[in-house]
């Protein structure tokens, strides 16, 4: 049994030229997947937002040659994505997201983030604290600085090593069972995950591995640093994702406040995707 699905996909955008990247992974994990897509701006006058101004499915999808130009929302449905573009009032974007999430409940959250010099202004301490502590939903954060897997030229996947850091606390099948949904929502034929635990070999769980033709598993075992052993063994590896277990039922704020999930993702040349403790 797969303990996640992608039925539903939710990304909140700025409408700004550094959020392409994560757009384009919500459209491509959406349609791999099947799964609806709601891309949410707010503002505290929703009549200035002009419709126009969403990123556009269909001009994605033509350049990646799977509609052809001029295509209707029909011809997109008929690939198996639902879009809704949702536009909403109130001076404060927390407590609006917070609704929408609440009320939709969305399989996973796609976003846009800076590093070194903190997170985006859809993740900056005033957003993202609120919305991790309430959400308790899986989140892909795609660094502005880097690539993703997600080509935005023709929209091919490179999602061929997925480093999955486990230790007993989190609980490490939920950070391989997330891993192991992304690559079969993008349709991943050959996938290598590392193991990584930081410690002593005596003490690295040994969770139990989904079985995918074509998927291989190696348990890597350092010493030092846990930050530092993930970051260097996702350079040494390149990497195209690193999935973090995070503790509590309460979603993942404590693992990002100041802590390894953060550290990670600041530091990362990947995306990374957080996997907050099942309720």
């Amino acid at each position: 049994m797969i303990p996640y699905a992608l039925t539903s996909i939710f990304h909140p955008s700025d409408f700004s030229p550094g959020d392409e990247a994560a757009f384009l992974h919500a459209v491509k994990l959406a349609l791999g997947a099947k799964a609806e897509l709601d891309i949410l701006h707010a503002n505290p006058d929703a009549k200035e937002i002009d419709w126009d101004d969403f990123p556009s499915v269909r001009e994605a999808l033509e350049r990646w040659g799977l509609i052809a130009p001029g295509s209707s929302k029909e011809e997109v449905r008929n690939l198996g994505l639902e879009v809704h573009k949702v536009k909403r009032s109130g001076d404060d974007p927390v407590r609006t997201i917070l609704k929408y999430l609440s009320d939709h409940e969305p399989d996973l959250i796609v976003l846009a983030t800076h590093q070194r010099c903190g997170f985006s202004r859809w993740i900056n301490r005033s957003i993202a604290e609120p919305i991790a502590r309430h959400s308790r939903l899986m989140t892909l954060f795609v660094p502005r600085r880097v690539v993703g897997f997600v080509s935005t030229e023709n929209g091919s996947v490179r999602l061929q090593h997925i480093l999955v850091p486990v230790d007993h606390a989190p609980e490490p099948q939920n950070g391989l069972d997330a891993a192991a949904c992304i690559a079969r929502a993008l349709g991943c034929p050959r996938v290598h995950f590392t193991l990584l635990h930081v410690g002593e070999a005596e003490t690295a769980p040994q969770p139990e591995r989904p079985l995918q033709p074509g998927w291989t598993f190696e348990n890597k075992i350092v010493s030092g640093d846990v930050v530092d052993g993930i970051l260097n063994t996702s350079e040494d590896h390149d990497a195209d994702l690193i999935v973090m277990p995070t503790a509590g039922r309460d979603g993942f704020l404590d693992a990002l406040r100041g802590s390894t999930t953060e550290q990670v993702l600041r530091g990362a040349r990947c995306p990374v995707l957080a996997v907050p403790a099942q309720a």
